[in-house]
């Protein structure tokens, strides 16, 4: 992850010149706002990939004399079914009718939308956990 690091870490140098010049130059505070915040979207992911690269160590993708099969192994888990992103959906779709309606309307989108936003990311929290546990049985992989 370190390349996709230093890949971002590039763009969001090039974003912060763009909108260093642009500001300078240019009559438009909503364009130089665009900049920065490009800038800061892509110093984000870069940050993120620096972190995980300083956690994880090199990946097989990051070395030059790494075969095909070092990176062989299970995928990871993909949810079977979920009713959470219909909820999210249906939230949102109510958020946008409240903006024609009225508040109260909006508000209440509002309220389905985060249930279905914090159902769909905690509906698996503690499975890494348990599988882990299973699967090791105590053995450390070489």
């Amino acid at each position: 992850m370190k390349t996709e690091a230093v890949l971002f870490a590039g763009v969001a140098g090039f974003f912060a010149v763009t909108a260093g010049f642009y500001g300078r130059y240019g009559n438009d505070p909503a364009g130089t706002s665009v900049l920065i915040v490009a800038c800061l979207m892509a110093a984000l992911v870069a940050f993120f990939l620096a972190v995980q690269y300083r956690r994880r160590g090199r990946r097989a993708q990051d070395r030059r004399d790494a075969e095909v099969a070092d990176t062989a192994g299970p995928l990871d888990f993909f949810p079977p079914a979920s009713p959470w992103p219909l909820v999210v959906a249906a939230g949102f779709t109510v958020i946008a009718l409240g903006v024609v309606f009225g508040l109260w309307l909006a508000l209440l989108g509002a309220g389905v939308l985060a249930l279905g936003v914090f159902e769909m990311v905690f509906q698996y929290a503690g499975r890494q956990d348990r599988q882990g546990r299973q699967e090791s049985g105590g053995r450390s992989r070489s």
